[in-house]
């Protein structure tokens, strides 16, 4: 069967669970129960409307700092630096509340996949009200066209500083930005070489950005210095089909040769490739078997070259048969952000609005940062342009995992189990067996939560021990309804609670350790 045939049968919760876990970071219980039954068309096309940005990121007075100067006239460097890197974090971690209290939307994740892609990074870039104006491009381009995002990321501020666009001049280009654009950003390493990185770069000379750190109100913006512009003709080599870009000079200049640069770079059929093939590390799995790359890639490649669509190529991806195989399920290793933000919407946490708990909010999302910093996926601040290893390096995919990590994400699910009081965070267990349809069974409570925690279903023999070994300890079974039942007709007392709430604690806290939770 066709890998990329429409799959038309309707959904089942672990299928619409799957479609969920890649594009949303996990459905709540509320998307999970209304979604079951409906097909992947309805579903996606959900998936794929655009939506609103979210409220904008303030300082803890509540203000807009993307609006205000980088510092205060009249304070030190050093003060001026420390007030922007509390406002880098704020808006680190507004972005990962955003993930959190996302709508049925791929908006988040896909805005992450681009920040991904073109790499920025706070620590270099330095300047929050930088980093939140690409914030808002990859937000407003993550679902439109490839070709207009490509031209206006090379001319985004924050990109300019991080890949010394901005000092690429006449006479001394910098080669840093010509180099990604091409290894990292459209075609890939092997269908280019130093000629094109050389030429590609004075294509590229006499931009800049505005207000860099600066004290005054001025906007941030860019600016084309048509002075600083190679104004030769470029030449490419026979990757390209040795194409001219002919030079020119005026006003419109960078914009018009950057066109051009763009266009021939994605009139090759390599560049379609390497795009699709990143998106399918990123939403389906590492490995690309040689079938994937001909009835797969091949083909949804051919669908993106024709205009760059972004849209298309998603829709395509998510309604076909290939996602939906058993193998699928679970095939990834959970990202730090997919096991920690997608645990916080399985379990139905909602972060408050800084307007109305602000308190919480901060220590929420500074919880969320830092468990995700520790496991080695910061956000807005990868180790290097190249982005996460696992999606880049691809031969490591499985790094995610170490000894150092696996034990970080016990801590974190242990965590989760026993509840926060501060962050106002409890993932109550009770309430979770009450919503099986039978809790005072425990072969049906077990089958249900572990339907709902898994990728892919336990064996028997496992589902047997977390039931005899782990929920009711190597009690008779019927003891568990026992318990159940007598709680469920008095529940307000208190020993009757605990009694149930501390075997479904020690239930979860093993169930949320095993590896097959990893997986998503």
């Amino acid at each position: 069967m066709p890998l990329l045939d429409v799959y038309t049968k309707a959904l089942t919760a672990q299928q619409v669970a799957h479609l969920l876990r890649r594009t949303t970071f996990g459905g709540t219980p509320a998307q999970l129960k209304d979604l079951t039954g409906k097909t992947a068309d309805f579903i996606v096309q959900k998936l794929l409307v655009a939506q609103p940005v979210p409220t904008h990121p303030t300082d803890l007075d509540g203000t807009n700092f993307h609006e205000k100067p980088y510092g205060v006239p009249g304070t030190t460097d050093m003060e001026r630096n420390t007030a922007d890197g509390v406002r880098r974090n704020i808006l680190k971690r507004w972005w990962l509340g955003s993930m959190v209290n996302q709508p049925l939307s791929i908006s988040e994740k896909m805005t992450l996949f681009w920040q991904n892609h073109f790499v920025s990074t706070a620590t270099t870039v330095s300047d929050s009200r930088y980093l939140y104006r690409q914030n808002q491009l990859l937000r407003k381009l993550a679902l439109g066209n490839f070709k207009t995002f490509v031209i206006e990321i090379t001319k985004d501020p924050a990109m300019l500083l991080y890949l010394n666009g901005n000092q690429n001049l006449v006479g001394k280009p910098n080669e840093n930005y010509g180099r990604e654009l091409q290894e990292l950003f459209t075609i890939g390493s092997g269908n280019y070489n130093e000629e094109d990185v050389k030429a590609a770069a004075r294509v590229l000379t006499g931009w800049r950005g505005l207000n860099y750190r600066d004290n005054t109100t001025g906007t941030i913006g860019i600016e084309f210095r048509a002075n600083q512009h190679d104004v030769t003709d470029k030449v490419f080599s026979k990757f390209y089909g040795n194409k001219i870009i002919k030079g020119r000079t005026g006003a419109t200049a960078g914009d018009d040769e950057l066109k051009d640069l763009v266009d021939m770079i994605l009139a090759q059929k390599e560049t379609a490739r390497f795009i699709v093939r990143k998106f399918y590390r990123w939403f389906f799995q590492a490995e690309i078997s040689a079938l994937v790359e001909k009835e797969f890639i091949e083909p949804l490649a051919t669908i993106f070259q024709k205009d760059y669509e972004i849209k298309p190529v998603l829709l395509a991806m998510f309604k076909s048969q290939h996602f939906y195989e058993d193998a699928m399920l679970g095939s990834q290793i959970k990202s730090p952000l997919d096991l920690i933000v997608g645990a916080f919407r399985n379990f139905n946490y909602q972060i408050p609005d800084t307007k109305t708990d602000r308190t919480t909010f901060d220590l929420a999302t500074q919880y969320i940062f830092q468990r995700s910093r520790e496991q080695q996926m910061e956000v807005l601040d990868q180790v290097s342009v190249f982005g996460w290893r696992p999606y880049y390096d691809t031969d490591f995919y499985e790094i995610w995992i170490s000894s150092t990590t696996l034990a970080l994400r016990g801590v974190f699910t242990d965590a989760l189990v026993k509840g926060n009081a501060n962050l106002k965070l409890s993932i109550n267990v009770v309430d979770l067996a009450k919503a099986t349809s039978t809790p005072d069974d425990p072969v049906k409570l077990v089958d249900e939560i572990t339907a709902n925690l898994f990728a892919f279903p336990l064996t028997k023999p496992q589902k047997d021990y977390l039931i005899d070994k782990v929920l009711i300890a190597d009690l008779p079974r019927y003891e568990w309804g026992l318990e159940w039942n007598a709680y469920a007709s008095d529940p307000t007392n208190k020993n009757k609670l605990n009694a149930v709430k501390t075997k479904l604690d020690t239930f979860f806290t093993f169930a949320l350790r095993l590896a097959e939770y990893q997986m998503g």
